[in-house]
């Protein structure tokens, strides 16, 4: 199972964070802060894995982006490793060669799309057209409503 996922820049800004589980906000934030400096603090030939606390934390670095996710004990490595890869696979489908810009300007969009990938901390959908078309089919709604109002404002409809 999946605990928490986080995304955060080569400086430690954090753009993105999910956690399937209640935390109190003081521990994730230490969570975050001990994660974050530990994860700067590894060299780049050094393993993608690495256990803290109660969680095996799997990471990988995209272009100026870390993306964590931290799991059980007992849960495959390289299983998450390839569902953070997907993510990002995701990611890119949808935005067109993801970049930092993207996740923040967008967070919504990509909030949307782990939803749509990760629902309780467990893969939901494998399949990245269907994760994909989900969120275009929200984004033709959603743009159908703004019309429907603000056409119906100005008594064009």
């Amino acid at each position: 199972m999946i605990h928490f996922m986080f995304m955060f820049n080569k400086q430690g800004k954090m753009r993105l964070q999910k956690w399937y589980e209640a935390y109190e906000a003081k521990m994730k934030k230490k969570v975050v802060n001990d994660l974050v400096m530990t994860i700067l603090g590894r060299k780049r030939n050094m393993c993608a894995f690495f256990e803290y606390k109660e969680f095996r934390i799997v990471y990988k670095r995209y272009a100026s982006l870390f993306i964590v996710f931290a799991v059980d004990m007992d849960d495959n490595e390289l299983f998450t490793l390839d569902v953070l890869h997907r993510f990002v696979e995701i990611l890119d489908d949808h935005f067109g060669s993801v970049c930092e810009l993207d996740i923040i300007y967008n967070y919504e969009q990509v909030y949307y799309l782990l939803d749509e990938y990760i629902l309780a901390g467990e893969v939901q959908e494998s399949d990245m057209s269907k994760v994909v078309r989900a969120v275009v089919r929200q984004n033709e709604i959603q743009e159908l409503e703004t019309n429907e109002r603000m056409f119906g404002a100005f008594n064009l409809g």
